[in-house]
């Protein structure tokens, strides 16, 4: 009987993950190509503009998966609820470890390739760290001011029974009125995208192996969020929404505009040896 209560678990998440993939894929596929088109290398002010005709059908697909979700939160909440659901030890597992690869993996990961390419001298490496960092950053706050503003209770608050319990404002110092949208998966999201976009400058074709990987690792974060019954399925959506846009104008942009501000301070940094025999970091801030 147990092993028959543990199939039907892992077939009820097969199920939700089946349709979050699908209800995201549309979107990934854009995104990726996206990256596909990216110029080889940093370009001058001007040319094509930020956001194409692409982004916008992109952010059209969002806000229509986000919409058609609502009406499946409650379902799809009390489906990963179920009691055989929550009682399968590798899904368990399986959900805090993606978790915690989004964040703080994403600052821990971002961080590190950033000082390996710094004191390596690896320009890339360097790019690839600080702006899957900085898309990180940008998408989280985003996110905040969403949570804040739009005070969504989350799933256990209201028992999974009530996924339109938004209060305006409420969500300002109050985390269990802090849902919509899911912060670890616009995280993961986020940098999904800009390592997507940034290996995409490097060999085009990477695209096709990296992104999907990228992308559908990004949506079994959000899948575990609802797992752990922190989010509805719509709060995944937005999340998604906002760290793919992230992820993607972010690296966009820095190579577009090569000498804005944050990158010459992040990227212009150099650890030098001393007369001593000692390092030294030196910082170039434009005034």
């Amino acid at each position: 009987m147990s092993k028959q209560r543990g199939a039907r678990a892992r077939q009820r998440v097969a199920a939700l993950a089946m349709g979050m993939l699908a209800a995201v894929s549309p979107m990934q596929q854009v995104a990726s190509a996206q990256s596909v088109a990216a110029p080889p290398r940093d370009s001058t002010p001007g040319g094509d503009p930020l956001f194409k005709k692409r982004d916008f059908l992109m952010a059209l697909g969002f806000a229509v998966g986000t919409v058609a979700f609502f009406p499946l939160d409650r379902r799809a909440a009390t489906e990963l609820q179920d009691s055989s659901t929550q009682a399968n030890r590798f899904l368990k597992d399986a959900a805090t470890g993606v978790e915690l690869i989004a964040s703080p993996g994403a600052y821990v990961i971002g961080g590190g390739l950033y000082l390996v390419g710094r004191l390596g001298h690896h320009e890339r490496i360097a790019d690839l760290g600080w702006h899957g960092t900085e898309a990180v950053l940008f998408a989280q706050g985003v996110t905040m001011i969403l949570k804040g503003t739009l005070g969504r209770a989350r799933p256990f608050v209201t028992n999974d029974t009530n996924p339109a319990d938004f209060r305006f404002g409420a969500g300002f110092g109050n985390g269990n009125r802090s849902s919509f949208p899911s912060g670890h998966t616009s995280t993961a999201f986020a940098a999904a995208a800009a390592v997507t976009a940034e290996t995409g400058r490097w060999w085009p074709k990477s695209t096709m192996i990296v992104g999907p990987l990228m992308y559908g690792g990004a949506s079994l974060v959000g899948l575990s969020r609802m797992y752990h019954n922190r989010h509805w399925g719509s709060d995944v959506m937005l999340g998604a929404a906002i760290g793919t846009f992230s992820g993607q104008k972010v690296v966009q942009y820095s190579h577009k505009h090569p000498h804005n501000l944050f990158d010459r301070v992040m990227l212009r940094t150099k650890v030098v040896p001393t007369a001593d025999g000692g390092m030294e970091t030196r910082l170039s801030i434009p005034w």
